[in-house]
């Protein structure tokens, strides 16, 4: 059977930001079903048409602001939410917090802000209290062959050849692949992924960094250059990486 796109609903009363986050959704293979202004209107849109993931601005026009909404929402339902607010002070913040929201944007974000939250969401949805797995799925390891790997972007596996990758970064529990083509990202930590690539191509340099060996241009005491990127080289690495490349 085949596996059901993960619905999102947009509850945003400026109709033009709710319309371009909607566009941005749907290029990244998630499922729209509603930009909602106000509310009172979500709160009976959501017993309708029961989404996975909830996109809330703070201020909303009505009775309800959007913490007051997911509130309401969340006496009937346990469905994530993120906030995406201009206004992120510490009051605002604050009663967020009480709502036990999966991130907070601020406003203006930038397009992999927002994958970056839906994936984390998903990530902490694909397991239930009971440790079982439900519907919606965690993003897939990078597959490894021989000359290249397959990772997920968006709802497809894309083959990248490694020695089209320049370097790897780790922000937290996330990886960004760069390479010839784009940057992807992927919902593993560094030390996870580093198990998975071939040690005759990469070598972890920084605990932030792995790099493909054949595409370094300059190696310093404290530094190598990959791509025009200045990369951290610690210590403890810096000797195995000198003794790898009098090997090559």
């Amino acid at each position: 059977m085949k596996e059901s796109k993960v619905k999102i609903i947009i509850i945003e009363d400026e109709m033009i930001i709710g319309a371009n986050i909607s566009l941005q959704l749907t290029k990244l293979g998630y499922e729209v079903t509603g930009i909602i202004p106000r509310g009172e209107d979500a709160l009976m849109f959501v017993k309708e048409n029961t989404p996975d993931i909830i996109l809330m601005d703070i201020q909303l026009k009505g009775k309800l602001d959007g913490i007051e909404t997911a509130q309401r929402i969340q006496q009937e339902y346990d469905i994530p939410v993120i906030y995406i607010t201009a206004n992120a002070d510490d009051v605002h913040f604050n009663r967020a917090k009480t709502t036990r929201p999966q991130a907070f944007i601020s406003k203006p974000f930038k397009k992999l802000d927002l994958q970056r939250a839906i994936e984390l969401t998903l990530s902490r949805m694909s397991e239930n209290d009971n440790g079982e797995k439900n519907t919606i799925q965690e993003p897939a390891s990078p597959f490894v062959l021989s000359d290249s790997i397959f990772v997920k972007d968006h709802e497809t596996m894309v083959k990248i050849l490694i020695s089209h990758i320049f370097y790897v970064e780790a922000e937290r529990n996330y990886c960004r692949i760069f390479s010839k083509q784009k940057e992807y990202v992927l919902v593993m930590t560094l030390k996870d992924l580093n198990e998975k690539l071939p040690d005759e191509h990469f070598m972890r340099i920084h605990r932030s960094y792995i790099i493909n060996i054949s595409q370094i241009d300059e190696v310093g005491g404290t530094y190598v250059i990959v791509a025009k990127k200045v990369i951290p080289l610690s210590k403890t690495y810096r000797d195995e990486l000198l003794k790898r490349l009098h090997t090559i």
